[in-house]
């Protein structure tokens, strides 16, 4: 079983990534060590792109905290009316794929605006739309990485017993003394723990600075390594190879220094009744409105210009009872490539989920139960392709399978076969954790009893194991497939004619000026994905509180 899990991981992203950095160390053109590096270091482009994705990964850190940071207190410290639901906002990006939250923005903020026109907020017509910069990606980047500081400080100030705040209560400290000598200082490395999360996710982010980034001239590295290739082929496979390299580097830089940092500020609490907030007073009615107002803003206005957009004709067309109309929904209903898009997408994150949710268990059982150290250190390597930016996979991926296989001699490069392997290979953690915190918090006394009855390990895990663990192996499935249908990152560079996929066809659209048709396909995803949410969250109410990220705080 290890040795069949061991090559399972291999070819979904082990060795791919593995000749992809051996790749990047090698000789250049004159057989100089390290030459590809340097090579890439020498180009003005890379340099350039570098440093656009140091400063606006930087940035959207500064926008991640501020709004994390400030949405976590507003839901967490103060009991305020309807605050699970706005949990649930504030964690919405993390539901809207990239690509879709980008254009819904793009959608808002232009000239022809349908929420800001109507205010007369709008830019004038014929002014290019502001998020065309490196300003928007900045932004809109740190909106899509602000879930990862709300869910690490809002789970911190749950972590804090109840019997601290009475303590500072008893010595004469009011709220805002509490807030700030008790309760923000303990939050300390969860903040700094999200914020090196939201760091290294921007670092491999694609989509945002790609629909914002090219057209604006703002070049980052994911964006730098979909140019080259699309413009070269694979003759540069060794070169982007390097700046792939330099990408996981960064992001590998920001995840060890979040441990450095937690491991050295994190204080050990006694457990007990964990803090539940304070009641709000007479300050509750304008917290409330103003953590609505924000959310609003944040989460509901790019949706609702999204939705506008796909209701009328054309753009600049602004929304009416007239001018309504479901005609852009109808042509790429029409349209062979969408539905080819969806049906695709559909399939193949379903493969993707069934398969993952089977390894997840069988990997699971052998690390836990079957106390096996190898199936340890392969639960660790599968969060190999997790880790990486999703570009470097994809690039991993095209440098191993673009040959003919060894003895069939076929290429999976231009099949659905290769977008496949790099969703196994991308997305098994999202299941396996949650089965290996089952798996922990479980009583192993049947599995022992079955052992010494005599009862073999395949019986044992199918028997006893796999329906034990199936519910959390389903909800963690099912939110791989909600994640990996709408995926682009590692799809832009995958896919192939016959085998899009919606997140490349809404990038296509979009790309090509056909921002009507891409806003339909954005409100027809996401109206698939929040149906998918409505089936996991009932489905999951009494799973472990890892699996679904919404029911973290």
């Amino acid at each position: 079983m290890a040795a069949l899990l061991a090559f399972y991981l291999a070819v979904t992203a082990l060795y791919p990534l593995a000749r992809l950095f051996a790749l990047a160390l090698g000789p250049g053109a004159d057989g100089a060590p390290f030459g590809l590096l340097r090579e890439t270091f020498a180009s003005f482009g890379f340099r350039r792109a570098l440093w656009n994705t140091l400063w606006s990964s930087a940035g959207s850190v500064v926008v991640s905290v501020l709004l994390g940071l400030a949405l976590a207190l507003a839901t967490g410290l103060m009991r305020l009316p309807g605050r699970a639901l706005a949990s649930f906002l504030a964690l919405s990006p993390v539901l809207i794929p990239s690509q879709i939250m980008a254009l819904g923005w793009i959608e808002l903020t232009g000239p022809g605006s349908p929420v800001l026109s109507p205010l007369g907020l709008a830019p004038p017509a014929g002014r290019p739309n502001p998020l065309y910069s490196g300003g928007g990606v900045v932004w809109l980047m740190g909106i899509e990485h602000m879930p990862l500081v709300f869910i690490a400080v809002r789970a911190a100030l749950q972590a804090i017993p109840a019997d601290l705040v009475e303590a500072a209560r008893i010595g004469g400290a009011g709220t805002g003394r509490i807030i700030a000598r008790v309760l923000l200082p303990l939050t300390l490395p969860a903040l700094v723990a999200g914020a090196m999360l939201s760091f290294a996710a921007a670092v491999g982010n694609f989509g945002v600075p790609a629909l914002l980034g090219i057209p604006g001239r703002f070049s980052v590295l994911t964006t730098l390594i979909y140019q080259r290739l699309n413009g070269f082929g694979p003759a540069v496979i060794g070169k982007v190879a390097a700046i792939a390299a330099v990408l996981v580097a960064l992001a590998l830089a920001a995840l060890v220094l979040r441990h450095i940092l937690q491991k050295r500020w994190s204080v050990p609490m006694a457990s007990g009744v964990g803090f539940a907030g304070f009641a709000p007073g007479r300050a509750g009615w304008p917290l409330s409105i103003a953590l609505w107002a924000g959310l609003g803003v944040l989460c509901l206005a790019p949706l609702l210009a999204l939705l506008a957009t796909a209701l009328v004709p054309a753009l600049g067309v602004g929304l009416s009872l007239e001018t309504a109309t479901f005609e852009n929904f109808a042509n790429v209903l029409a349209n062979s490539a969408v539905r080819r898009a969806f049906l695709n997408s559909v399939s193949i994150s379903l493969a993707a989920a069934a398969l993952s949710g089977g390894i997840a268990i069988l990997l699971g059982w052998l690390g836990g139960v079957g106390r096996s150290r190898v199936g340890r250190v392969l639960g660790w390597a599968a969060d190999a392709g997790f880790v990486v930016p999703g570009t470097v996979l994809g690039l991993a991926m095209i440098l191993v399978y673009l040959r003919p296989l060894p003895l069939v001699g076929l290429s999976l490069y231009g099949t659905a076969a290769i977008l496949l392997l790099a969703y196994l290979g991308r997305f098994l953690p999202l299941v396996l954790r949650p089965v290996e915190a089952e798996i922990a918090s479980a009583d192993p006394a049947l599995d022992e009893a079955a052992r010494i009855a005599g009862v073999g390990v395949a019986r044992r895990i199918a028997f006893i194991a796999a329906p034990t663990l199936a519910p959390t192996a389903i909800a963690g499935a099912l939110l791989i497939f909600m994640t990996a249908l709408n995926e682009l990152t590692v799809s832009a560079l995958l896919w192939s004619a016959g085998h899009e996929t919606i997140g490349v066809q809404i990038f296509s659209m979009q790309y090509e000026g056909n921002s009507t048709s891409a806003a339909a396909i954005s409100v027809l995803a996401l109206g698939l994905v929040g149906v998918l949410v409505l089936v996991v969250d009932r489905f999951g109410r009494n799973l472990p509180r890892a699996t679904l990220p919404w029911r973290t705080p």
